[in-house]
């Protein structure tokens, strides 16, 4: 029986983990369909307080307003893009959870990868051009040595 009070437990634990929204009750617009898509929306949409939590998630005073504003651009008619693009602009990119694809952003993450790719190819060239100028730069009495070395070993 010790493993019921175990497993209630954890469900308990569980349960109590999962995020609380920080939706008002006045917040909650009457029309269904549209607070759904202002759910979703603000899912989406970072708390530039909180920094890693949704706006949805979140209860800072800045939240709070992002959700509010997003509600009220969906009553006014805007599609969930010109929300999102609204919100954008006044901003930055960086209130999106998950960034947009651009040229920049592509830069931004491939840089490293560009930037070692270039670094290993230096140190490739640079050693190999190293190598070639140690091995021809022999003086004419070290070239005879080596040979008689080399002679040497040839005939034991």
């Amino acid at each position: 029986m010790p493993w019921k009070k175990l497993a209630a437990a954890l469900l308990l634990t569980i349960l109590t983990l999962s995020p609380a929204n920080a939706v008002e009750p006045d917040e909650v617009l009457e029309d269904p369909v549209l607070e759904q898509r202002a759910r979703d929306l603000s899912l989406n949409l970072r708390c530039m307080v909180c920094q890693n939590q949704s706006i949805d998630d979140s209860n800072a005073d800045l939240a709070r307003d992002l959700r509010v504003l997003v509600r009220e651009r969906l009553v006014a008619g805007d599609t969930d893009e010109e929300v999102i693009d609204y919100i954008v602009d006044r901003y930055g990119e960086f209130v999106l959870l998950k960034p947009r694809f651009s040229w920049g952003n592509a830069l931004l993450w491939g840089a490293p990868a560009i930037l070692l790719l270039i670094g290993l190819l230096l140190a490739f060239t640079t050693v190999g051009s190293h190598r070639r100028r140690k091995a021809a730069s022999l003086s004419e009495e070290e070239e005879q040595r080596l040979e008689r070395i080399l002679a040497e070993r040839r005939d034991s």
